[in-house]
């Protein structure tokens, strides 16, 4: 937000005044959801949950939500907030077919605490598109982006994507429509982030929802190919 002392993480005046400055920006008098972004080494849980507390009281959230939290750094945010009666609405995580880390206790610990879940990267920064399937085209945002590297477009990459792409295929849909619905399956994710550079892209996204669920047969037939913890592909 600004360099020097109190500029980032999760202290009380961190997270104010980010909110303040937020809302001065976008120059409206309230968020709907104010999140805290990622757990900060230096800042006890307690003393980040009661400035999202005071952020919902004093009107400029509606809600509050936190982001990036493991499984017990959620299961702690929740129970401060709950007993400061501003209840955990909403985590926000990295989820998709090449990121499944949240499968390791974090959906659990939603499912005990009652909040629901926001999905960012369902689409792993576009390697779960048809996109490179035939290697990196030439002015590519991979060449440039900090979070996706040529290197990641690996024979191992192809192979797996390839093998997807052919299930999504099979559907009549694409491999990015087959990979939102494979992170929305069975409920225990409330809602998925998109990033889309059109509408026709943002339509077809959405188009998602309009296909049958995925059968067990469908996600069995995926699992050899989706890869389990951090995203290696």
């Amino acid at each position: 937000m600004w360099p020097g002392p109190y500029g980032e993480w999760g202290s009380r005046k961190s997270l104010l005044a980010s909110l303040d400055q937020s809302l001065a920006r976008m120059g409206v008098d309230y968020v709907d959801v104010f999140y805290h972004h990622r757990p900060d080494p230096d800042t006890p849980i307690e003393e980040s949950m009661m400035a999202l507390d005071q952020a919902v009281r004093s009107g400029k959230a509606l809600y509050a939500g936190i982001s990036n939290y493991g499984p017990e750094d959620t299961r702690t945010a929740a129970a401060i907030l709950r007993d400061l009666g501003t209840p955990l609405l909403i985590h926000q995580f990295k989820y998709s077919m090449y990121e499944r880390t949240p499968e390791d206790g974090l959906l659990d610990a939603l499912d005990e605490v009652g909040a629901g879940s926001i999905v960012f990267s369902p689409l792993a920064q576009g390697m779960l598109t048809d996109r490179y399937l035939g290697g990196v085209p030439e002015g590519s945002r991979i060449t440039h982006s900090q979070f996706l590297s040529e290197k990641q477009i690996s024979e191992t990459y192809i192979e797996r994507t390839r093998a997807l792409n052919e299930i999504a295929l099979g559907r009549g849909q694409t491999l990015a429509q087959l990979a939102l619905q494979w992170v929305l399956r069975q409920g225990r994710v409330t809602s998925a982030l998109v990033g889309a550079s059109s509408v026709a892209q943002l339509r077809a996204n959405v188009e998602a929802l309009s296909f049958p669920e995925l059968t067990d047969a469908e996600l069995a037939a995926i699992e050899p190919h989706a890869v389990h913890g951090t995203h290696h592909a």
